[in-house]
């Protein structure tokens, strides 16, 4: 039997722009006392949060389609993908296997099959700088991304026993059908000029509709976004306590790097549990 340690180093399989794997040693203070609960997570993005909580429940859903069916073939035991991954920038073929996906996912059964997912992942990797963008089609477009080095994975039959035990859905946040004790982290599309994470934006009446939604739940609630004046405002005025972190930056639209203000939200917890500062034993290497 694969032993807990060996999986609590799975890494997130996909590239993600504002990935949170950085932030699982903060979150795992805060979600130890509530081990014995679900897991929710209205947008599970790269899933970093979830494969470092190694919850035994878990609700995870996320508005994108094509994310979550790469999630569903992941539990299903996909292994191997059926095509080699030239490694040298051949920008040529990223357009070929783009317009494939792109009429897969035009189709009737488009965003359950098994060639979407595959193709999704190769996207992902290739793709500028690990951005998921897609137009107001529903077509992915980002861009081919210029790589000294792609690293594509080889097996994925490691992650399966790991996410047979979780829930993924594909729905508005406002569907989510809660338990009153469930643990909520939610980590939108952040409060920033990009909202077209999917074929419709998370504009700032969205920031509002999730804050709220958010301040209803009776158990514990965790909320991430980028730590502007307004989202600030807006979780204070519904009764949430913050702390404010340096996140890093390692995907971006225009490759800045540079270090960003976090905010992380909270609601029936213990404020004992959230510090900015991460104990040395927490780090996450």
């Amino acid at each position: 039997m694969e032993s807990l340690s060996h999986r609590h180093d799975l890494r997130p399989p996909l590239k993600w722009a504002g990935g949170k794997r950085w932030l699982v040693p903060q979150l795992t203070r805060a979600w130890e006392p509530h081990r014995h609960a679900r897991l929710v997570e209205p947008f599970c993005g790269g899933l970093a949060v979830a494969l470092g909580l190694q919850p035994e429940q878990a609700m995870l859903n996320d508005i994108n389609p094509h994310v979550v069916n790469f999630y569903r073939w992941l539990q299903r035991g996909l292994a191997q993908l059926p095509f080699e991954h030239p490694n040298d920038n051949a920008a040529a073929r990223y357009y070929q296997l783009r317009g494939e996906f792109n009429e897969i996912i035009a189709s009737r059964d488009g965003q359950a099959s098994q060639r979407a997912a595959e193709l999704f992942y190769y996207l992902n990797r290739t793709g500028f700088n690990g951005l998921c963008r897609f137009n107001r089609k529903g077509q992915f477009n980002t861009p081919f991304g210029k790589h000294k080095t792609i690293n594509y994975s080889e097996d994925f039959t490691i992650y399966a026993p790991v996410l047979k035990r979780w829930d993924f859905h594909i729905m508005h946040f406002r569907d989510i059908q809660l338990c009153a004790d469930d643990f909520i982290y939610a980590d939108p599309p952040y409060d920033v000029e990009f909202t077209q994470y999917s074929s419709e934006k998370f504009d700032w009446e969205q920031q509002v509709a999730l804050a709220e939604w958010l301040a209803k739940h009776s158990g514990p609630v965790i909320a991430s976004n980028q730590a502007t004046p307004r989202i600030l405002a807006l979780y204070e005025r519904l009764g949430f306590r913050y702390i404010t972190l340096s996140a890093p930056r390692r995907i971006s639209r225009s490759g800045d790097r540079t270090p960003a203000q976090e905010m992380l939200a909270y609601r029936n917890l213990d404020p004992a549990l959230l510090t900015t500062t991460l104990p040395l034993a927490l780090k996450w290497t």
